[in-house]
């Protein structure tokens, strides 16, 4: 049994290894053959594996909160049916390379609603950011002024899901203004970008004062037609 181990640990089979003294248990229980025993083992070793890369892709996510879908409250107040909600959980707008933009006063659950598609493609094998606008802007300008900015920008457009947080907390700068702009055209409809906002869209002129940067960034945001 300790040669077993052994070489399960050396092999890296460490879902295999968790559970082998519960398998060969039920192995003898129950009569398996050699192919059923190995058939479960192998599965073991890849619910593991699974579960594993999907914690690393929580983790690099950064949430700044713990949401899932099995903890929604369709209860609460945020103008969509639970049918909507569910269309959103199935994820169909990443598969269309759609944005999503989730509008609506303090407290009606966006950013909640928000980490919660992120855990949920997370869960399915996309990689995602969560970052808030005014973080989104500091490590932009860090970044840059450590000569990291394009592996920054990269790291933004590559993700399976970007989700920005809060935008309308403050006015950006044009340089975030710009960067904003340059992530969201590499994106445009290859890969989807949720934003959350207290402000509705007529309203984006007071955080995004440069009227052609906010139409060109809203047509980035917002397909029309099917």
């Amino acid at each position: 049994m300790d040669t077993l181990m052994n070489s399960a640990a050396q092999l890296k089979l460490y879902g295999l290894q968790k559970t082998l003294d519960t398998r060969l248990a039920e192995a003898l229980e129950h009569g398996w053959g050699h192919q059923d025993f190995l058939k479960t083992v192998l599965v073991d070793e890849l619910h593991f594996r699974r579960q594993k890369s999907t914690e690393h892709r929580i983790k690099r996510a950064k949430f700044r909160l713990q949401a899932s879908f099995d903890h929604f409250d369709y209860s609460t107040k945020r103008n969509l049916t639970k049918s909507q909600v569910e269309q959103l959980k199935s994820l169909q707008f990443m598969e269309k390379g759609h944005s999503l933009l989730l509008l609506g006063p303090t407290g009606v659950g966006k950013t909640f609603l928000a980490t919660a598609l992120g855990h949920e493609a997370c869960t399915r094998g996309h990689s995602c950011q969560f970052l808030g606008m005014n973080l989104f802007i500091e490590q932009a300008q860090l970044a840059r002024a450590t000569w990291q900015f394009l592996k920054f920008r990269d790291r933004m457009i590559s993700c399976g899901l970007l989700i920005l947080d809060d935008l309308g907390i403050k006015p950006l700068p044009a340089s975030a203004v710009q960067d904003l702009y340059d992530i969201l055209e590499e994106r445009y409809q290859s890969k989807a970008t949720v934003i959350t906002s207290q402000l509705p869209l007529a309203n984006w002129k007071e955080v995004i004062a440069d009227e052609v940067a906010l139409e060109a960034i809203l047509d980035r945001l917002i397909v029309s037609g099917p």
